[in-house]
C-alpha cells in the first residue's frame, strides 16, 4: 500500500510539472503575436538543429568527426552553463524562491523542477543536436570492426540522454546555487557583463568554425584538423566526456570509455546533490542580503552626489544628468542598452583585427551606437514620466531636460570613443588618421543624439513594466522599435553627408585631415542642439501624448 508520504510527494511532482505548462500556456495566451513569434521560432530552432545534426552525422567516417562533435557538446555545455544569466528573470519556473514560503519538501521539490525543466524545446533541440554529435563520434580508427562499431552506437544511446540530461541539470543547479544572487539588482548587474562575456566567445567560436570548415583538407573535403588539439582536451570534460565516450569504443578504447561515461554520470550525481543542497538552503534559510547593507549605500551615495555636481551645470541640467547617469548605472534595461552598443562596437573591433582589416575608422561604430541611447528616451521612465511632464511648462523647461539627458549620453560615449580610437590606432597602426577618425566619430555621435532626440519625442513606445533588462520594449510595440532604428540609421547618414564630403576632400587634395578633429566635434554639437530646439518644441506640445505612450497598457 503506497504511504501518504510517497502519494504527496507524487502529487507535488505532477503539480510542478503542471505549473509549467501553464506558466507556458498563459504566457502564450497574453498576446497572439507573442505566440507566433513563439511557435516560429521554435520551428525554426528545432530545423536548424536537425540540419546541424544531419550535418554532423554526415561526418561519420571522415577525419575530425568525432572532434567536431566534441567541440559541439562543449558549446552546448557552455550555453546550459549560461542560460541563467539570461533567462532566469522570465522563467518562474526556474526561481525556487517563489516557492520557499510552501510546505514543500525539497528532494520531491527536486523532481518536480527537475521534470519541469524538460518541458519545452531547449532540451528538445540539445538533445537532437546530441544525437548528431552522436553519430559524428562513432566512427574510430580501432582494430575492433564491426564489433567497436556496434559497441560506440550502444554507449551513444546511453551517453546522449546522460549528456542532454546534464546539461539541464547544470542550468538548474547553477540558477538555484544563485538564486538570490541573480534576484538581485547586483546579480542582474552580473547577468548583463556575462551577456557581453558571452557574446566575445560567441564570436570567438565564430571565428574558430569559419577557419575550421572554410579550410580544405589534402584530399578535397573539409579539414578539421585544427579541432583536434581543442578536442584532446575537451573529452575529458564532463559532460563531454559522455561524447567522448563514444569516440573511444569506436577506437576499441573501453576502460577509456568507462571512465568517460563515469565522469559524465559522477557530473550528474554531483550537480543534483548541489541542486538539492540550494533548495534546503533556500526553503530553511533567511535571505539576509540587505542587512547592514543601507547605511554604508547611504555612506557611499553621501558622498558621490557631492563630487559629481561640482563638475556638471547648475539647476534642472546638472540634476538630469545625474538623474540619467543613476539610471545608467542601476538600472538594468537602461545598463543593457549601453553595454549592448558598447559590446557590439569592441565585437567590431575585435573582428577587424582578427580578420585582417583593422582600421581607427571602426571608431566610427561607436558613435553611431552610442548615439542611439537617445532613442527613446522616456520609454525608460515608464509610468514615472508624468513626474517629468509636470514640471514642463515651457520650451525652456523642456530644453532644460533635454539637454540634461543629452549630456549625460556624451558623458560616457565621448571619453568611450576617445579610447577607442587610441587602442584602434595602436592595433593597426593608423596614428595619422586618428584625428580625423575620432572627429567624425563625435560628429556621427552629436548627429545621432539629436535625430534620437527628436524621434523620442515624435515616436515614444513603452518598454515592459516588468523590468526585464533583456527586452527593450512592451509587446506589439517591435514595428516602433524597427522604425526608430532605421529612422535613425538612415537620419543619420543623411544628416553626415556634408561632414563625409569634407573628409573625402581633405583626403583627395592631401589637405589637413587633422582639421576633422575640430569641425566634426563642432557639426555634431550643431546637429545636437537643432535636435534640442526642435524636439522641446513638440515636446511641449505632444506631452500627453508621450505619457501614454511610454506607458505599457
Amino acid at each position: 500500500m503506497t504511504s501518504p508520504t510517497a502519494t504527496a510527494d507524487r502529487d507535488v511532482v505532477r503539480a510542478l510539472v503542471s505549473l509549467k505548462l501553464r506558466l507556458l500556456r498563459n504566457g502564450l495566451r497574453r498576446s497572439g503575436g507573442r505566440a507566433a513569434v513563439y511557435a516560429i521560432g521554435s520551428l525554426v530552432g528545432l530545423a536548424m538543429a536537425a540540419g546541424l545534426a544531419v550535418a554532423l552525422g554526415a561526418l561519420h567516417g571522415h577525419r575530425g568527426a568525432a572532434d567536431a562533435a566534441v567541440v559541439l557538446a562543449a558549446g552546448l555545455t557552455v550555453a546550459w552553463a549560461a542560460l541563467p544569466l539570461f533567462l532566469f528573470s522570465s522563467d518562474e519556473s526556474a526561481d525556487p524562491t517563489r516557492l520557499t514560503m510552501l510546505p514543500l519538501r525539497p528532494a520531491p521539490l527536486l523532481r518536480g523542477m527537475l521534470l519541469a525543466a524538460l518541458v519545452g524545446p531547449g532540451p528538445l533541440v540539445s538533445l537532437v543536436l546530441l544525437s548528431g554529435a552522436g553519430v559524428a563520434a562513432t566512427s574510430g580508427a580501432g582494430a575492433s570492426g564491426a564489433s567497436g562499431a556496434s559497441g560506440s552506437a550502444v554507449v551513444a544511446v546511453v551517453a546522449v540522454p546522460l549528456a542532454a540530461l546534464t546539461l539541464v541539470v547544470l542550468c538548474r543547479a547553477v540558477a538555484a546555487g544563485n538564486a538570490r544572487l541573480l534576484s538581485s539588482r547586483r546579480g542582474r548587474d552580473f547577468a548583463i557583463l556575462g551577456g557581453l562575456l558571452f557574446a566575445f566567445l560567441i564570436q570567438g567560436a565564430n571565428l574558430l568554425v569559419q577557419s575550421t570548415f572554410g579550410s580544405v583538407g589534402p584530399d578535397g573535403g573539409i579539414d578539421l584538423s585544427g579541432l583536434a588539439p581543442a578536442a584532446a582536451v575537451l573529452r575529458w570534460i564532463p559532460p563531454v566526456s559522455a561524447v567522448g565516450a563514444v569516440h573511444s569504443t569506436a577506437d576499441g578504447a573501453y576502460a577509456v570509455a568507462a571512465v568517460q561515461l563515469l565522469a559524465a554520470a559522477g557530473l550528474l550525481a554531483v550537480l543534483l546533490r548541489w541542486w538539492l543542497t540550494s533548495l534546503v538552503r533556500l526553503m530553511v534559510t533567511a535571505d539576509s542580503s540587505t542587512l547592514a547593507a543601507a547605511p554604508s549605500a547611504e555612506r557611499r551615495s553621501g558622498k558621490g552626489p557631492g563630487r559629481l555636481a561640482r563638475l556638471l551645470p547648475e539647476g534642472r541640467v546638472g540634476a538630469v544628468v545625474q538623474r540619467q547617469l543613476r539610471y545608467v548605472w542601476r538600472e538594468p534595461r537602461a545598463k543593457v542598452a549601453v553595454f549592448s552598443g558598447v559590446g557590439m562596437t569592441l565585437v567590431v573591433c575585435v573582428l577587424s583585427a582578427v580578420q585582417g582589416w583593422a582600421s581607427v575608422y571602426v571608431v566610427l561604430v561607436g558613435g553611431l551606437l552610442l548615439g542611439w541611447q537617445t532613442l527613446n528616451l522616456f520609454g525608460m521612465d515608464g509610468s514615472a514620466f508624468w513626474m517629468v511632464a509636470t514640471t514642463v511648462g515651457t520650451r525652456s523647461d523642456a530644453r532644460a531636460e533635454l539637454r540634461g539627458r543629452s549630456l549625460a549620453v556624451a558623458g560616457y560615449a565621448v571619453p568611450f570613443t576617445a579610447l577607442l580610437g587610441l587602442a584602434a590606432a595602436a592595433a593597426g597602426g593608423g596614428w595619422a588618421d586618428l584625428p580625423e577618425a575620432v572627429g567624425l566619430s563625435w560628429g556621427v555621435l552629436g548627429t545621432g543624439i539629436g535625430v534620437g532626440l527628436v524621434l523620442s519625442v515624435l515616436v515614444p513606445y513603452a518598454m515592459p513594466a516588468d523590468g526585464s533588462p533583456m527586452q527593450n520594449a512592451a509587446p506589439g510595440q517591435s514595428a516602433l522599435v524597427m522604425g526608430n532604428m532605421l529612422g535613425s540609421m538612415v537620419g543619420v547618414l543623411a544628416l553626415c553627408v556634408p561632414l563625409g564630403v569634407l573628409a573625402l576632400v581633405l583626403h583627395l587634395a592631401d589637405g589637413p585631415t587633422w582639421v576633422m578633429l575640430a569641425v566634426g566635434p563642432l557639426y555634431g554639437l550643431g546637429m545636437a542642439v537643432l535636435g534640442i530646439r526642435f524636439a522641446a518644441r513638440r515636446m511641449v506640445d505632444r506631452l500627453p501624448e508621450i505619457l501614454v505612450s511610454v506607458i505599457e497598457r
